[in-house]
């Protein structure tokens, strides 16, 4: 396989019959979009495979993932088309990801954050979890686009993102390396098979100074999965910790932004905390007969973060207690009923309980309790998808999920009890269809519908609602077209849509969890895609994704945002990319960079654009001996002085980005 950018359309592979693809077809992105690097492919379950979705994927092969210099493992998605990340720089509370013209603000989380398949979102939807796991640890990492796909509900507004951790084998893998503001990392990666009993393990630990003022922070995680084989069934066991210590710098005002960028101010100098996160699971994955497969996985999620955080000056500083317990199931079942049909079904629910506390403090010394949320929900839900391949060219995946939600909420405050709102049964019903009228040409389409809820008491009829609030609903459509010509040449071209009945906006500074109601809301836009290897271990790649999202019915009192952008959505993302690996050579080296436009600050659209930036990173590697390389990798190439930029109603609030950091590495394996 292609250790560089292999462009695939949404539906390469659509003409193969079910039983083909899943015996053949093991690279989750075969069917669908775009292969970053290098998969390894072990034993993979046909049940909820992303292979067979018909929409926009992407993967990062292991290989890139491993090698990268970053802080959090949230970066690492810059190398995929399309994404946009969102870097806060504020210790634990660091950055995340969006897609599809969403934000990564928090107000409204958008993506379905997986972990070897087990669901990893808290229960607003953000993405904490995703520090469970160290760079070194990753086989490769999944990005479904769009709302086609039935596999997963809460939260997979937009999509869903799966890292999927390295399994199977026998071999030791260590990285160290060492970079700018007192940066430093060690991970180690091995596995091991004893006759039916495979194991995989790993460790990371991180630590820097930051490049700013007050920034410092470590962080160790700790990962196990082992797997016995029983024959017909596979019996495995999942275990993940993390434990993060972090600074927070805090925020520059327009007058300071652009002069002293690695200031802090004295307000922050007791801003920071610690963020503890677990992640348990047991798996079984069984295949009774050559055209039946069943997986069934059972898990626990806790989450235990204490975070002291002053915005500005204007504000008092607050301590924010964050307790979640998640506890789920999640099964599917797949039939290959003739060369013709597949069918799957399958479900999901989870248990949570939710503790938020916050107080004012002073110093990090308690001055008075604003807010103390006991929160109980529970989401469930089920699938049914056929596939259809009734001739060579044609291709059709028609599907329907349905969700529930349950819950209760009690303010301890007050001591008030709340019912969860009767969001009823929510439907979404999805369709794709995939033709290759001539050999090299794949035309496709799909229709789907995903849900929102709110988030914490967003939920639940509190005052001053005192009434049902029905779900956003959803509505998303996708055409596009590829092209191949042999391994030379790929090309990719999408044109989506996705509409929303009324999205609820956390306000993330209240101390209550109150929520704004944004409106009903459009997002359209197109990507384009394509890469090529000329031959000699030389490859490039491209793409551009254009997107707009407005307020199409604003809120009744907020009627002058009608037509208005939303907050922190750039027009365009792009990313590029050059890379010369000679097979059986010594060296290898890549120039790449993404980037993306400016966005507006607020939905009111009156306080500018920012957040434009280009950022490139040039490495470097050699292979030292059989088993040991070196490498050196430049971030920022050009020092360009970006910066994230938000707005908390009285002033512009500004995060700069790091320069140019220089880190080198040494990675032996064995």
């Amino acid at each position: 396989m292609s250790r560089h950018l292999l462009s695939a359309s949404a539906v390469a592979l659509a003409c193969l019959p079910a039983v083909a693809r899943a015996q053949d077809a093991p690279d989750p992105a075969a069917t669908t979009g775009v292969t970053i690097g290098e998969v390894v492919v072990t034993a993979r379950s046909m049940t909820r495979a992303t292979s067979e979705v018909l929409t926009s994927v992407d993967v990062l092969g292991g290989d890139v993932a491993q090698r990268q210099n970053v802080d959090n493992a949230w970066e690492l998605f810059a190398r995929l088309p399309g994404v946009v990340l969102t870097d806060f720089g504020q210790g634990t509370t660091s950055g995340r990801f969006s897609i599809r013209g969403f934000n990564g603000e928090g107000e409204i989380n958008a993506v379905k954050l997986l972990i070897d398949g087990i669901p990893s979102n808290d229960n607003a939807g953000r993405m904490d979890f995703i520090d469970l796991v160290s760079p070194l640890a990753i086989g490769s990492v999944e990005l479904v686009r769009g709302t086609s796909d039935p596999r997963w509900g809460l939260h997979a507004i937009a999509g869903s993102a799966n890292i999927v951790t390295r399994s199977g084998g026998t071999y030791l893998d260590t990285r160290v390396s060492a970079g700018a503001f007192g940066t430093a990392e060690a991970q180690l990666a091995a596995g091991a098979e004893t006759g039916r009993l495979s194991q995989n393990l790993a460790l990371g630990y991180r630590r820097s100074d930051g490049y700013r003022d007050h920034a410092g922070f470590d962080r160790l995680t700790l990962s196990g999965k082992w797997r016995l084989d029983l024959g017909d069934a596979q019996l495995g066991l999942i275990a993940r910790h993390s434990r993060a210590a972090a600074d927070e710098p805090g925020y520059l005002t327009d007058g300071d932004a652009y002069t002293d960028r690695r200031l802090s101010y004295s307000v922050s100098a007791s801003d920071g905390g610690t963020r503890e996160l677990g992640q348990y699971a047991v798996t079984l994955d069984a295949a009774p007969s050559e055209h039946v497969a069943l997986s069934l996985s059972g898990y626990a999620n806790t989450i235990d973060d204490n975070r002291y955080v002053r915005f500005s000056a204007g504000v008092p500083q607050q301590q924010r207690l964050t307790e979640e317990q998640q506890y789920g199931v999640v099964g599917a079942l797949h039939w290959h009923v003739a060369s013709w049909l597949m069918a799957e079904a399958g479900g999901d629910v989870q248990w949570q309980h939710n503790v938020s506390q916050r107080w004012t403090t002073d110093n990090r010394r308690v001055v008075a309790a604003t807010r103390d949320q006991d929160i109980d929900l529970t989401v469930g839900g089920g699938y049914v998808q056929a596939v259809l391949t009734p001739l060579r060219w044609l291709r059709v995946t028609p599907a329907w999920r349905l969700d529930r939600v349950g819950g209760d909420y009690v303010n301890r405050l007050d001591g008030r009890a709340y019912p969860v709102n009767d969001y009823g049964t929510i439907s979404q019903p999805k369709l794709s269809v995939a033709v290759e009228p001539i050999a090299g040409v794949t035309a496709y389409g799909n229709y789907g519908r995903t849900f929102q809820i709110g988030a914490g008491t967003g939920a639940f009829i509190v005052p001053p609602r005192m009434r049902d609030v029905a779900p956003s609903i959803n509505e998303g459509y996708e055409a596009g077209v590829r092209l191949s010509r042999g391994r030379w040449l790929t090309a990719r071209a999408a044109l989506w849509q996705q509409t929303a009945s009324g999205e609820l906006r956390r306000r993330l500074n209240d101390p209550a969890g109150e929520f704004d109601n944004l409106g009903a809301t459009r997002r359209r836009g197109f990507d384009l895609e394509a890469s090529v290897q000329p031959g000699g271990g030389w490859s490039a790649w491209a793409s551009w994704s254009h997107q707009r999202a407005v307020i199409r019915v604003p809120d009744p009192a907020t009627p002058s945002q009608a037509g208005n952008e939303i907050d922190h959505v750039p027009r365009d993302v792009y990313t590029a990319g050059l890379e010369w690996a000679p097979r059986g050579g010594r060296w290898r080296g890549s120039l790449w960079g993404n980037g993306q436009s400016s966005y507006e600050l607020t939905p009111a659209n009156a306080q500018g654009r920012y957040g434009r930036y280009v950022q490139l990173t040039a490495e470097a590697g050699y292979q030292l001996t059989r088993a040991v390389e070196l490498s050196i990798q430049l971030r920022n190439l050009a020092n360009d002085r970006h910066e994230y930029v938000w707005f908390d109603g009285t002033q512009r609030l500004h995060t700069p980005a790091d320069p140019r950091t220089l880190a080198g590495a040494m990675r032996a394996r064995f």
